[in-house]
């Protein structure tokens, strides 16, 4: 008998009943076997690849990277500490937190994953579908449940989403992977645009919730941002909806080429009327009564989430305010690292994963263990993953703050920049990626090193700037204020520079300003950049608001007239 009949149900993300569990049992044995027959020869790794994709499990350059799925990245503290055993036990003692907010370790050996699988599945986590041609972990809000702007919890949509692609029949082998992701307020907290579904809630007139769907984004060799499908979907349509626009993609997307397999392709290929027309026509034909997300659906699994109880002292605000005046290093940080809730007395705060000159995203098994000590004592026992790489404590009470800042102090996890020029996203790149063509590892932590002062982070303002090692943009270096991009030069490792990218409701694709400059020379060109904004831009700009109003040419000209 499972314990989640006796424990109470975990904060913010869905409890396993028997039938996962015993899934799960199984899918563990089946992949055993798997491992077993590829170490004795008995598979050759072309036919064992496909076998381990479907378990999460890549061959990097110097050894396994095993992706564990964090669905809608939320998590509670026991699944936290196992992820912080995995990585004494199993890895090099840290994890690496990743854009789809999942976590990934980089230095398995293939004879241990079935026990690693096994020690996940004890605590309800996995690593299905984090990889091959299906249906990738679907995102979330990193303050869904939390945030004041929310219209509805995007996390128990994302989970119904979760228990309908998981072994697909008709998805489990699509032409390419395929990314959804969904925020439960008008603001786009997700990247909506820029994945092959996104999902954006938004009020209907009849007061009723109604979502806003994009198809065809994504970034990669060929970045595009996405466009609405439908501007007014009923949420008891959602599901019979994504079925008919991943329908037609399945019987339409190219297998020829992988290249050009990405709905994105598709899309762009048919033209926006024609695929809707299609993906109408499927939604028309469908028995949409399978699908129906009805009250009583939808009420079932948001019954399966626990519900935090959000009573603050009525001094909270108060207190916290005290100790802001009283501690401007505290201060500093809860000015960067915090973001309104909507429960009077409480807050919601986000923690870097990303010190100056650290490498962005990874955290050490006494980190983490950190952070489910401090989910634990602060948070209902409960923390969420970024797709910035970062992490977040949903409710935190406002009188508790400063106490919580001070055990992040301790486990060196307390830097006050999220935001800022030192929140790089940055994929792991040629250090272990196969495909990469340079490392983005140490360009990212010296431009986080350049600029380490939390005055001149906090001087320059918001701004983001990403990296990918390859095209294949896992750094999401298309959709950064500033983008870099690894490319090799005979040998050599060179980064290219784009601007004017976004990510969020004004979202665009960064241009390239002109030819590869070498690391140095790139960590030199980025300093130029800030040194034109702060020049030029008027009051209340962000770095991307004063590119877009001046243009690429005295940004150009300040990288290369003196490069």
């Amino acid at each position: 008998m499972s314990d989640t009949a006796t424990r109470p149900l975990p904060v913010g993300h869905y409890t396993y009943d028997q039938v996962d569990h015993d899934f799960l049992r199984a899918r563990v044995e089946q992949f055993r076997d798997q491992v077993a027959r590829r170490i004795s020869g008995e598979l050759s790794e072309d036919e064992f690849k496909p076998l381990r994709l479907m378990n999460g499990l890549y061959h990097q350059l110097h050894a396994y990277m095993l992706r564990v799925a964090v669905p809608y990245g939320t998590m509670d503290a026991r699944q936290v500490r196992m992820l912080a055993h995995i990585a004494r036990t199993y890895d090099r003692d840290y994890g690496h937190f990743t854009t789809r907010q999942n976590i990934q370790f980089n230095w398995i050996r293939l004879e241990d994953t079935p026990e690693i699988l096994e020690q996940l599945a004890s605590v309800e986590m996995h690593a299905i579908q984090t990889s091959g041609n299906c249906i990738r972990n679907v995102t979330s809000d990193e303050f869904a449940g939390a945030a004041a702007d929310e219209l509805v919890d995007p996390r128990v949509h994302a989970e119904i989403l979760r228990q309908w692609s998981t072994l697909h029949p008709e998805f489990t082998f699509l032409p390419r992977k395929f990314k959804i992701a969904i925020s439960g307020s008008p603001h786009d907290r997700v990247a909506a645009r820029f994945h092959d579904i996104g999902v954006v809630a938004k009020p209907g007139p009849d007061g009723a919730v109604r979502f806003e769907v994009f198809v065809g984004g994504g970034m990669g060799r060929t970045p595009i941002v996405g466009v609405r499908i439908h501007d007014h979907l009923p949420e008891e349509d959602l599901l019979a909806y994504l079925e008919a626009i991943l329908r037609v993609y399945n019987a339409y997307g190219r297998r020829d080429n992988i290249y050009k397999a990405r709905i994105k392709i598709l899309v762009q290929a048919l033209g926006l009327d024609a695929f809707r027309e299609k993906v109408e026509a499927e939604f028309a034909a469908m028995d949409r009564a399978r699908y129906r997300l009805t009250p009583e659906t939808v009420a079932a699994i948001r019954a399966r989430f626990g519900t935090p109880d959000l009573i603050a002292p009525a001094d909270a605000p108060a207190k916290l305010a005290a100790d802001r005046a009283a501690n401007p290093h505290f201060d500093r940080w809860a000015r960067t690292n915090t973001h309104p809730h909507r429960a009077p007395g409480f807050i919601c705060v986000a923690v870097s994963v990303k010190p100056a000159g650290g490498i962005p995203g990874d955290a050490t098994s006494h980190q983490i263990d950190a952070l489910a000590d401090i989910a634990e004592r602060f948070s209902f026992d409960e923390l969420r993953v970024t797709h910035m790489q970062n992490i977040v404590f949903g409710h935190v009470r406002q009188d508790e703050l400063l106490a919580l800042w001070h055990a992040l102090g301790e486990a060196g996890l307390a830097t006050p920049n999220l935001g800022l020029i030192g929140d790089i996203i940055a994929c792991p790149g040629l250090d272990y990626c196969a495909l990469a063509n340079a490392r983005s590892i140490p360009i990212a932590q010296k431009i986080s090193a350049r600029f380490a002062d939390p005055t001149l982070q906090e001087q320059i303002g918001r701004i983001h700037v990403n990296i990918s090692g390859c095209i294949n943009a896992c750094g999401h270096h298309h959709a950064g204020h500033i983008g870099i991009l690894g490319v090799d030069k005979k040998g050599e490792e060179f980064f290219q520079i784009t601007l004017g990218g976004s990510a969020e409701d004004d979202a665009a694709i960064g241009q390239i300003i002109g030819p590869a400059l070498p690391e140095d020379a790139t960590v030199d060109a980025v300093a130029r950049l800030i040194e034109t904004y702060l020049t030029l831009r008027q009051e209340g700009e962000r770095f991307l608001d004063t590119y877009r109003r001046l243009g690429q040419a005295p940004f150009k000209d300040s990288v290369y007239a003196t490069a």
